[in-house]
């Protein structure tokens, strides 16, 4: 294991991994409540979800580690969700067997870019403003998915939106966004997965002590339960490849790699493991398990899975190679059996892990050169569409073409990347179709 693993090279031991891959499961847990409740909202079922989430992340994980021999963990994407349910199911009416169909070919859009190198040229050809503006507005999107969910934002006719009524659900959510962030702030490991325990507990004592109208939560009859198989292979890969989809799978292709690499380039940052030109270390290796984990989110039933920005708590611990994401992926594999527990976990108790997620995203938009419009306005349209519109397609579409456009207007078609405008011309082709 020493040997296969390079633990001495790296500078770590088995015991350094161990934790560090212990530490890295309790800052993704989360994502094994959230992502079931994100897609449940497409009509897809608790349960099965469930099961196809703990596989991904398993497997993916598991895979980084064996065969890029790196400390980086994967599970379905924050962001990628919910361009699944409120996008693609809710909003464009796509089923959601088709929608997962989408998921398998950008995954295998995504391998073939990845073997052929074109993966690194796509991300190249994005600016910089528009990459930070639309990881911001997805951001922005959580968070507002999650203010939505417990009635803390709530429609209104005369102003679109407005502050809901305050009641015991959005107290519990309040309480829930402190506590966490606290524990954020406190640096307890797991502190997100912490959160949603202690709020899930505390809704059910209000439902159990009769406070409520109506009980915001019930016990499970269950705890254990056999992993469900509803959705596995449940995809419709013929309903994907029709020219409507075209669109929808090409942002769903974005998203991800927009994802994928700015953690890839951040956390090999973090770990030191970076080539002398400052490349992430075994990019290649990354790039297409990275890939591998979107084809198998499609076949087993979730969204993208992509890596994640958490495995940086395990690289602080002490993590340098893939014994760490292995570790990472073997956790969560219990859980596969624990669908019915986990499914009692209310919507007030995700709702601050939504918010705070949000809050990571939009971090970046301090790079931003806000003084050069040139930049800052295709990046701001991608900060406020994709919430605003409730899309992430439209977010994407509209930045592109209006950074695209401000270039040729002011004369400077040169500083537009040949790649660019091959993603404008998708772009004007899904404006052709009616999109969410």
């Amino acid at each position: 294991m020493k040997d296969f693993f390079k633990l001495a090279e790296r500078n770590t031991t088995i015991g350094i991994e161990l934790r560090a891959g212990v530490t890295t499961f309790l800052m993704m847990a989360y994502i094994i409540v959230v992502n079931p409740g994100i897609l449940s909202k497409a009509g897809m079922p608790f349960a099965g979800v469930l099961f196809a989430t703990v596989l991904v992340c398993a497997l993916s994980s598991i895979a980084m580690g064996l065969y890029a021999n790196l400390p980086y963990s994967l599970a379905p994407g924050m962001g990628i969700n919910a361009f699944f349910t409120f996008s693609l199911v809710l909003g464009m009416g796509i089923p959601w067997q088709t929608a997962l169909g989408a998921v398998f070919l950008s995954g295998i859009v995504f391998i073939s870019l990845s073997l052929t190198g074109a993966r690194t040229t796509i991300v190249k050809a994005i600016p910089q403003a528009l990459r930070l503006g639309l990881a911001a507005g997805i951001g922005l999107f959580l968070a507002l998915i999650g203010l939505r969910s417990v009635g803390f934002i709530v429609a209104s006719p005369a102003t679109l939106i407005t502050f809901g009524p305050l009641n015991s659900v959005t107290i519990l959510f309040v309480i829930g966004l402190v506590i966490t962030s606290a524990m954020m702030l406190k640096r307890i490991p797991g502190a997100l997965i912490l959160g949603v325990i202690i709020i899930s507990l505390m809704a059910l004592a209000v439902s159990q002590a009769g406070w409520v109208a109506k009980p915001i939560v019930t016990l499970p009859e269950r705890i254990f339960s056999w992993p469900s198989p509803e959705v596995f292979f449940k995809l419709d890969i013929a309903g994907a490849l029709t020219a409507g989809m075209i669109m929808p799978v090409f942002s769903l292709f974005f998203v991800d790699l927009f994802d994928s690499v700015a953690s890839f380039v951040g956390i090999s940052q973090v770990a030191g493991l970076t080539e002398k030109d400052g490349t992430p270390s075994d990019i290649g290796k990354a790039l297409l398990v990275d890939a591998g984990s979107t084809t198998i989110s499609g076949l087993f039933g979730t969204s993208s899975g992509t890596v994640y920005v958490e495995s940086a708590a395990g690289i602080e611990e002490g993590g340098r190679t893939g014994l760490t994401a292995v570790v990472t992926g073997m956790l969560f594999l219990p859980f596969m059996f624990l669908s019915p527990l986990l499914a009692f976990v209310p919507e007030v108790a995700t709702a601050p892990v939504l918010v705070l997620v949000g809050v990571f995203m939009a971090q970046p938009l301090t790079l931003v050169d806000w003084k050069n419009m040139e930049e800052a306005v295709p990046a701001f349209l991608a900060l406020i569409l994709i919430p605003l519109t409730f899309s992430i397609t439209q977010g994407v579409i509209w930045s592109f073409l209006i950074y695209t456009l401000i270039k040729l207007t002011l004369g400077k078609a040169k500083d537009v990347h040949w790649m660019l405008y091959v993603v404008d011309g998708f772009a004007v082709l899904s404006l052709c179709r009616p999109l969410s």
